[in-house]
């Protein structure tokens, strides 16, 4: 059941930031980039497992804050959980590391994945910036064309009555969201975690 998001204008909300990290999650961004711009949600041959779609957002971005003069440099945490809504205390660890000499942490996700984010860089002072709202849930027909394609076919978007349209009431909900919820973080001991990180600068 991936979450549709759409991406927003976040370049104001960085501020005066010179380094910005873009954190993005490989779940459900790539399959709602894909219906968006109706491409492939795989192409293997051409993209591996990434979704041409949404690399072409993340190329778009750093463009953009590379034109105003800010450094840029991308991550995603693939394992042991892709979804950023559920990391393992080792990907805390790692999302901490690779946000070091960052001034803003821009995440291509959902609510929650703005939360991991935030809960990984407590206390260092590095902002969050959430650069995708909500519009509904993702329904579609995956479909394989030859020789390594994935389609998504009778595609739907389940809106729901309560997700706020709004962008400026959205990132206000994402900044309670967050609160609450390290408000409610319980302390557990660290785990190990066998994982891997796509990394680009």
């Amino acid at each position: 059941m991936p979450l549709h998001l759409e991406p927003v204008d976040v370049m104001d909300d960085v501020g005066d930031a010179r380094s910005v990290l873009i954190v993005a999650c490989p779940v459900c961004p790539p399959v709602s980039l894909a219906m968006q711009t109706d491409t492939a949600w795989l192409d293997i041959l051409r993209h591996g497992v990434k979704t041409g779609a949404f690399d072409q957002l993340i190329d778009e971005l750093r463009t953009s804050f590379n034109d105003r003069g800010v450094r840029t440099g991308t991550t995603t945490l693939y394992a042991p959980s892709p979804m950023m809504c559920i990391w393992t205390r080792g990907q805390q660890r790692r999302m901490r590391r690779r946000a070091q000499g960052h001034d803003a942490v821009v995440v291509l996700g959902c609510e929650s994945a703005a939360v991991s984010v935030e809960r990984a860089l407590d206390g260092t002072g590095c902002r969050v910036v959430l650069a995708m709202r909500l519009t509904g849930l993702t329904n579609a027909l995956a479909r394989f064309e030859r020789p390594s394609r994935v389609l998504l076919a009778e595609k739907a978007i389940i809106a729901d009555a309560d997700t706020n349209t709004d962008a400026d009431a959205d990132a206000d909900t994402d900044t309670a969201a967050i609160a609450d919820a390290d408000s409610t973080v319980a302390a557990s001991g660290p785990a190990d975690d066998r994982s891997s990180e796509v990394v680009t600068t």
